[in-house]
């Protein structure tokens, strides 16, 4: 039997009724530690990015960080969000730094303008820069600080791979994505925190086992399941308004745990099925990955007839200067599904 392909067609760019790009990459899906599906080669190694945004907090919550600051649940979805920038946002991590006693300096996360467009226009119009508030990792990183600190760490070193707070990160990376020190490498993400290179399938099993804790002590369990109601209560401070994840969460609560990573990394829980999805788009594009991920979870029966607030998702459109339609994005992965109009 031939090894796989590493990469597949994922998703093909029509224009005019004809193909002019096609985006390739790979999908995994898993239950348990079990490969169930696979397109492209699911062993090949991906730097997760921001999808392990939930397992990178998961220190703070099983050492008592929810309870010790009475974190809400609002503030425990900003601490896994990649969130855009709004005014909500930011009061939000403002709101979450005066519990954990972390000040705005604290933060070595840097600034972006916000990924909200309304909201970085906002800022120009009224002249201001963006801060480190703006960027989409301060929540994450208003936990680092505070759970450096009641490690016993330095909090200047709050970033550094090998400080006290980060090796407890990396261990949890490590056991929930169910990867040997050799499968997981180290590396330096966007916000300057450390990134985990790992196989595609671990992404998989972890987002299997986020969204459905089997064989997790009852601490962790209880973390993974305070982690699900938050993002699943709210959904516009985990992500961004008008985003896949957002509009997933909203649309099937408490039945999906998605998250996005930069260069084209997805990775979906279903606690219905204990089910984990990888994706990840070679040329480093969401727009690959996002129909794609449609197919798959319709593949699976999250639906069959696609919701009214999910259809743009499906098929995103392809538009000129005027707005009007001139193709669109389509999942390649299952032929019946696929179109070139």
């Amino acid at each position: 039997v031939s090894a796989p392909a590493s990469t597949v067609d994922l998703t093909e760019i029509t224009r005019n009724g004809v193909i002019e790009s096609v985006h390739r990459g790979a999908v995994v899906v898993t239950r348990g530690s079990t490969i169930v599906e696979a397109w492209g080669d699911p062993h090949q190694l991906v730097f997760a990015r921001s999808t392990t945004k939930p397992f990178q907090a998961l220190p703070f919550v099983e050492n008592g960080g929810l309870e010790r600051y009475s974190v809400l649940p609002v503030e425990l979805a900003l601490m896994m969000a990649s969130h855009g920038g709004t005014p909500e946002h930011v009061a939000g991590v403002l709101g979450l730094m005066k519990k954990l006693g972390v000040k705005p300096d604290d933060l070595q996360c840097g600034t972006h303008a916000p990924f909200d467009v309304p909201s970085s226009h906002a800022l120009i119009r009224a002249g201001e820069r963006p801060s480190v508030l703006h960027n989409n990792c301060s929540g994450k990183h208003t936990g680092f600080v505070a759970l450096a600190r009641d490690m016993g760490g330095e909090i200047t070193r709050y970033l550094d791979p090998t400080s006290i707070s980060q090796r407890a990160v990396y261990e949890a990376v490590r056991s929930m994505t169910e990867t040997r020190d050799d499968e997981l490498f180290v590396g330096s993400d966007g916000c300057c925190a450390p990134t985990f290179r790992m196989p595609l399938v671990a992404l998989a099993r972890g987002f299997g086992k986020l969204a459905r804790p089997v064989g997790c002590t009852p601490q962790r369990t209880r973390a993974l399941e305070a982690m699900l109601a938050a993002v699943t209560a709210h959904p516009t401070s985990f992500s961004s308004p008008g985003r896949l994840e957002e509009a997933l969460l909203q649309t099937y609560p408490g039945r999906v745990f998605p998250k996005n990573g930069a260069e084209g990394v997805c990775a979906i829980g279903l606690p219905g099925i204990g089910v984990g999805i990888a994706i990840k788009v070679t040329d480093g594009h969401e727009r690959g990955y996002i129909p794609t991920a449609m197919a798959v979870l319709k593949h699976l029966g999250l639906f069959t007839a696609t919701p009214p607030a999910l259809t743009r998702f499906e098929r995103p459109n392809i538009l000129d200067a005027n707005r009007r339609v001139v193709g669109h994005a389509v999942s390649t992965l299952f032929p019946s599904g696929a179109s070139t109009s």
